[in-house]
């Protein structure tokens, strides 16, 4: 069994051969279970943006957390940029705080979905990123086009951007846990690429 050697940081102060990655990007998704009226909400929140003939949902934008939200008429919401489940709840309650100001009351406790966790990082070596793409199932490189490799790891459930210089980028994953694995697998599959 291979000694797992990943872990999350706060900041970066990778070290040759360490394992770092952070969660940097929260994507859920919830339903309030009541009719909004966008437009009403559109004209009383300042911090709201709402274009029906573009995009049929409303943007609300929250300071602290620093976050974004759709909200669509239906109730449901997909909210962005949290970087902690903690603070995707904090966002939600202050969405539905927001909604008592037009007279709307949600009386439940929405249950929230993770549909993506993003993580950022690094595996504390120079990567050969044109070996990766000749020698690995599963990529994508276009130098010329962007400087970085895509990478699906299938049994991971998870899609990497790997760069030369040993930073990674993980998306796909719906659990910290589920993106601490990944890295760890996508670190033996790097192992063995000679």
């Amino acid at each position: 069994m291979t000694k797992k050697v990943t872990k999350t940081v706060k900041e970066s102060t990778t070290k040759p051969g360490e394992v770092t990655i952070r969660v940097v990007n929260i994507v859920v998704s919830t339903a309030l279970e009541h009719d909004i009226p966008l437009e009403k909400m559109a004209a009383v929140l300042s911090n709201t943006e709402y274009n029906p003939e573009q995009f049929p949902g409303l943007v609300i934008r929250i300071k602290e957390p620093k976050t974004s939200a759709l909200v669509f008429s239906s109730g449901k919401v997909v909210c962005t940029g949290a970087k902690s489940l903690d603070k995707v709840e904090e966002s939600i309650r202050q969405i539905i705080e927001s909604l008592k100001k037009i007279n709307v009351n949600i009386t439940i406790k929405p249950k929230i979905t993770v549909q993506n966790i993003v993580g950022s990082g690094s595996i504390g070596m120079d990567l050969n990123l044109n070996k990766l793409a000749m020698k690995l199932d599963n990529t994508e490189y276009e130098p010329e086009q962007f400087p970085g490799l895509v990478y699906k790891l299938m049994e991971a459930k998870a899609t990497f951007l790997l760069f030369s210089n040993g930073k990674i980028v993980c998306t796909g994953t719906k659990s910290e846990q589920q993106m601490l694995d990944a890295v760890d697998k996508l670190v033996e599959v790097l192992a063995t690429v000679k």
